[in-house]
């Protein structure tokens, strides 16, 4: 089968340190590939997958302070996949509903995955225009504010079964991982290792958006003790950092459409106290890969109880059900039902 993946531009598939959806995005065209589909993936030129790499523009827009207008590349991106639409049996987008317009008139069978969050206003008018447009989202949760768009189903993200190794706890900390946001609620997470009286590691990145909120809540709470904060780190370093930790803390405060650190935790057996918001309970089988919470103080106390999870079962039910082979099958069923549902259409024509 003849793949498009379109990936956004502004992290490198994958990405070099934080990055969710990029990094989903080399992990599927990586399985893609080796289950032996042609693969050519339209992205940033400093992507580094196992597949053929379109490069729109030179390097990711988070890295080239010289733009100032990130609109502008999406739209060069998507003009080089129409251009070449022909050449693919499909089109799978991870631009989100930038490419809608173009991808409905394209006369390729394409699919978009949805990454982010949908509970904005303005996308239940996008979704009453281009009703007809196929999608697939990354929980079941993530399709409640907008339950009439075209859904072909839902594929929970997956990674390699072997790009994170399974740990022991040793180091005794909760681990944060992912970035410093309001919605992330770092804050939180400090407050939960104090009640528990456990020290905790924060890897994390602090974008300029979220920079007042690091100042004003999370810096102040860095002092105290059996705090530490290292900032971001890649995927070299996370098996160390996640399989020393006694469970990963996520105490999210808004509808997390999916969260790629709980089962990057779960690979290394490291199980997962997170609040019961979004995707967490199709995500987290509590009381077996950790603790499902409504609360800072629930939280803490399921810190106190997450010796008694059997790391091993944590990661056999990653291997079940959270791997990149599993999730590039799934997407790969998908694929199949679009092409066989649109050859009439291009036998006609």
């Amino acid at each position: 089968m003849k793949i498009a993946q379109v990936a956004p531009l502004m992290e490198a598939v994958p990405p070099k340190l934080y990055g969710g959806s990029e990094r989903i995005v080399a992990h599927l065209c990586n399985e893609l590939s080796a289950l032996g589909h042609d693969v050519t993936l339209f992205a940033s030129g400093d992507s580094t997958v196992a597949c053929r790499v379109a490069a729109v523009w030179p390097k990711a827009l988070r890295l080239d302070t010289s733009i100032s207008d990130y609109l502008a590349p999406h739209m060069i991106l998507l003009e080089a996949v129409a251009s070449r639409g022909g050449e693919f049996d499909v089109i799978h987008s991870h631009v989100d509903y930038l490419g809608y317009p173009l991808l409905r008139r394209a006369g390729v069978p394409f699919l978009t995955t949805l990454h982010g969050r949908l509970d904005l206003p303005v996308l239940q008018h996008i979704y009453r225009t281009f009703d007809d447009v196929p999608v697939v989202t990354i929980s079941d949760a993530q399709r409640e504010p907008v339950p009439n768009a075209n859904y072909l189903g839902t594929i929970q993200h997956g990674i390699p079964e072997r790009l994170l190794l399974p740990g022991f706890g040793a180091g005794g900390y909760l681990a944060f991982l992912g970035r410093i946001s309001p919605e992330k609620a770092p804050d939180a997470a400090i407050r939960i290792a104090q009640k528990a009286g456990m020290p905790i590691r924060i890897a994390a990145k602090v974008d300029q958006v979220d920079r007042d909120y690091f100042e004003e809540l999370v810096k102040p709470l860095l002092t105290l003790p059996g705090v530490e904060f290292l900032g971001e780190i890649g995927d070299d370093q996370k098996a160390e950092f996640l399989g020393n930790a006694a469970a990963l803390l996520f105490p999210i405060a808004w509808a997390e459409p999916f969260g790629l650190a709980m089962i990057e935790a779960m690979a290394c057996g490291t199980p997962v106290i997170a609040f019961r918001r979004g995707s967490v309970p199709e995500i987290v089988e509590d009381g077996v890969t950790g603790f499902i919470v409504n609360n800072e103080d629930e939280a803490a106390q399921a810190a106190a109880a997450v010796s008694r999870l059997d790391r091993a079962r944590v990661r056999r039910v990653f291997e079940a059900r959270f791997t990149a082979h599993r999730m590039a099958e799934d997407y790969l069923n998908v694929y199949r039902r679009l092409i066989a549902r649109d050859q009439p259409l291009l036998e006609a024509v």
